[in-house]
């Protein structure tokens, strides 16, 4: 019972993470605009469709998490982005940068040292943690999905087979 209560603060804290960090891209756009310039790694064409998507594709893995429809694929989606922003600020810091991940809002030129981007990275693997758990255990209670929902109990429900209906 313990991994089902374990997969849900997961789910609810890693839906909080994508929904907060996406409505707070998602008022601001030009904000997010600014921050995804500011790490100099995409052609200024993708700078504009890229600051649009992120903050929509982050409140979908929020909303998929927080009411429990798909979770293992929210999850993994979930890790495949992490481990992208992991490795930009990672680019970042090696190319001795000095910006705002913008990861929470913000963005752009800052007075930031190594310490700044190691917390950043940090706490990102710590959300990564949460989603690779979420892989390996998506059943929480209160879920939607019907592969991704779990009694609080603990209690398995009986499986009925055609041929206890049959009899």
């Amino acid at each position: 019972m313990w991994i089902r209560i374990v997969s849900l603060v997961a789910r609810i804290g890693l839906a909080a993470v994508w929904l907060v960090s996406g409505a707070i891209k998602f008022v601001d756009p030009t904000q997010t605009e600014v921050a995804v310039r500011a790490y100099q790694l995409l052609p200024e064409s993708l700078i504009q469709p890229v600051a649009s998507t992120l903050p929509m594709l982050e409140i979908a893995l929020g909303l998929l998490l927080l009411i429990g429809l798909g979770v293992r694929v929210a999850a993994v989606v979930s890790a495949a982005v992490l481990v992208v922003l992991i490795g930009v600020i990672v680019s970042v810091w090696a190319r001795g940068l000095s910006i705002d991940c913008g990861c929470f809002g913000g963005g752009g030129a800052a007075d930031v040292d190594g310490w700044d981007y190691a917390r950043e990275i940090a706490r990102d693997v710590g959300f990564l943690s949460l989603a690779a758990w979420l892989t390996v255990f998506p059943r929480s209670p209160f879920a939607l999905g019907p592969r991704s929902r779990a009694p609080f109990s603990g209690v398995t429900q009986p499986r009925v087979t055609e041929s206890a209906v049959t009899e």
